[in-house]
């Protein structure tokens, strides 16, 4: 498979002048980013690294960073997380309060935000440091020790996180959170800002490319059993309420992020990041929805 000849189809077949959307102005980093940027690298599990654009360029990652937290999770509890988060699609956007009153505060999955703050709550209850140990986690997983915080995007976060507060206070008052609010969000809100390229992104995910294994060492991080879990809610749940959309136009288990990233893995075979900080309105990356439904269609290769 000539996967950069592909890729620089899908260069030259994509533009941003086609696009409609706009950038995350709600949080006012967010808005500051050029929408121009656009970036792709697919990393194959047996041929190796693939790329364009601006892949190499470090953006905020934002709610892919609940896949990395959700891993962490895993190993700390195992099967009794899921007491506090469900597994199902939330059909409704990210930070919808309205259905967490209706479910008595136990978050429809653990990638929107009020399922994001469990997970949060579990790891500030169980690391010394879970700043600290987030950041050599990824590190780990990514090959780059040099991966860090913004921190302007983690206090443009806190400024104007009215609804994560709301979120996090009326799950407590409902007896889902264990810790006090305050520690929840400071680290709810570091998660969110880790900055990262498509590249550094695409080896990351390739631990759930390759059944929780990082490749060429193959060091196990993860079971195999787990890693079926993960892949299993990032395909049903990783998009908020356009997750069945990018099940039906791509067919690939992945995540988004409000800063205009995607990530997406197929079993066995790669791990691909992409970034177009331009989102449609359901908050996912316009280009990188589009670039992604033609890599799947050039390459054949989906899950489906």
């Amino acid at each position: 498979m000539d996967y950069q000849k592909i890729l620089n189809t899908i260069h030259e077949d994509t533009s941003y002048h086609n696009a409609i959307g706009k950038v995350a102005s709600y949080i006012p980093e967010l808005a500051k980013v050029d929408p121009k940027k656009f970036g792709m690298h697919l990393y194959c599990r047996n041929s190796g690294h693939y790329s364009f654009g601006d892949s190499q360029e470090k953006f905020s990652i934002q709610s892919i960073s609940k896949v990395f937290t959700l891993t962490m999770a895993m190993q700390i509890l195992g099967e009794s997380l899921w007491e506090r988060v469900d597994v199902e699609p939330s059909g409704d956007p990210f930070n919808s309060l309205t259905q967490l009153e209706y479910e008595q505060g136990v978050p429809r999955n653990p990638f929107i935000n009020a399922g994001a703050l469990v997970i949060a709550d579990i790891l500030v209850s169980n690391l010394d440091d879970p700043k600290n140990d987030l950041l050599e986690f990824v590190r780990k997983l990514s090959g780059n020790n040099e991966i860090n915080y913004d921190l302007k995007v983690a206090e443009s976060e806190k400024s104007t996180g009215y609804r994560n507060y709301g979120l996090v206070n009326y799950m407590k008052a409902l007896g889902n959170i264990k810790n006090d609010v305050e520690p929840i969000l400071d680290f709810y809100f570091h998660q969110c800002s880790l900055t990262m390229s498509c590249e550094e992104l695409a080896k990351a995910f390739m631990l759930f490319a390759n059944e929780g294994k990082l490749l060429g060492t193959e060091e196990k991080i993860i079971s195999k059993e787990r890693v079926k879990r993960i892949n299993a809610l990032m395909q049903t749940c990783g998009f908020y309420d356009e997750a069945g959309e990018f099940s039906f136009e791509v067919g690939l288990p992945g995540k988004s992020g409000v800063g205009g990233g995607i990530v997406a893995i197929h079993p066995s075979q790669f791990s691909v990041a992409v970034w177009s900080p331009i989102l449609n309105p359901k908050g996912n990356s316009e280009l990188g929805m589009a670039a992604l439904e033609k890599l799947t269609t050039l390459t054949g290769f989906s899950i489906f």
